[in-house]
């Protein structure tokens, strides 16, 4: 890094002459280092989403006004990276800043190496310098996710401020504290399918007496085709009362909220 370089400390900012820029994530691998995903939320002044698309992450990774959007992970000699681009002159002055957040599939950040946002300039051609450079560190280290950092209005002008905060709810915690419905029905407990119902056995026949005792006295069996008695069973292979009603729909089963669901597409 040069001198233009702002290295920076947790709760500091700095001013963005850049019209685009583009936040990359960068860490060390290593055979106990889990893969960092970098993903963007577009907040308004109340600081939560307009709607579930102004999330931009690795099922969505492109807003649908094109003004953010994933560049995907790259493997470097000196590390991996994964990043995100905004072109802030030209969102809407609805959106009031843009997190830039790092996640892992439920690793602890304790176990990411060497973890760091810098922020360049995506107009400039070449790589160049970046802009600002922040070594994020975990308070706990049992975090699964952490906005490393914000783009925001000051005036008509953008400003980066270096944050580090972090949510060991991974991204589910972390999208609902911002206003997103998650679709959490991959992760929670599905309804129990209802047991198979048994099939019923063959009828038997009572045990009649010896023969050469007197019979007991039995009411006959009403004439085939004549109607059966209320206390007459269901002839059989036909549903039973209390089984039919064991596995009646329940009236009051509604299906959980729908919204982005933080499972890999394949």
């Amino acid at each position: 890094m040069t001198d233009m370089t702002h290295a920076m400390l947790k709760g500091s900012n700095v001013p963005l002459d850049a019209t685009a820029v583009r936040a990359v994530l960068r860490w060390t691998p290593g055979p106990d280092v889990p893969e960092v995903d970098a993903s963007a939320l577009l907040l308004g002044v109340d600081r939560r989403v307009r709607s579930d698309e102004d999330f931009v992450f690795y099922n969505q990774p492109r807003h649908p006004s094109g003004l953010v959007r994933s560049l995907g992970k790259k493997r470097l000699p000196d590390g991996v990276t994964d990043s995100v681009q905004t072109d802030l002159a030209a969102l809407e002055p609805a959106v009031d800043r843009v997190l830039i957040v790092a996640s892992t599939d439920d690793v602890p950040f304790e176990r990411v190496r060497d973890l760091c946002i810098e922020v360049y300039d995506a107009t400039a051609s070449g790589s160049g310098e970046p802009l600002a450079y922040f070594e994020v560190k975990p308070e706990t280290g049992a975090e699964t996710a952490l906005i490393c950092g914000e783009l925001y209005r000051r005036g008509e002008g953008w400003k980066f401020r270096a944050l580090g905060e972090g949510y060991s709810n991974g991204l589910i915690g972390l999208a609902t504290d911002h206003g997103i419905s998650v679709d959490e029905t991959e992760g929670a407990a599905q309804p129990a399918e209802p047991p198979a119902q048994a099939a019923p056995s063959e009828p038997t026949q009572p045990m009649q007496p010896a023969y050469g005792y007197p019979q007991p006295a039995a009411a006959p069996a009403p004439a085939y085709g004549f109607p059966q008695s209320a206390s007459t069973q269901p002839a059989y292979g036909y549903p039973q009362p209390a089984a039919a009603a064991a596995f009646a729909p329940d009236p009051n089963f509604r299906l959980p909220p729908q919204g982005p669901q933080f499972v890999r597409g394949q």
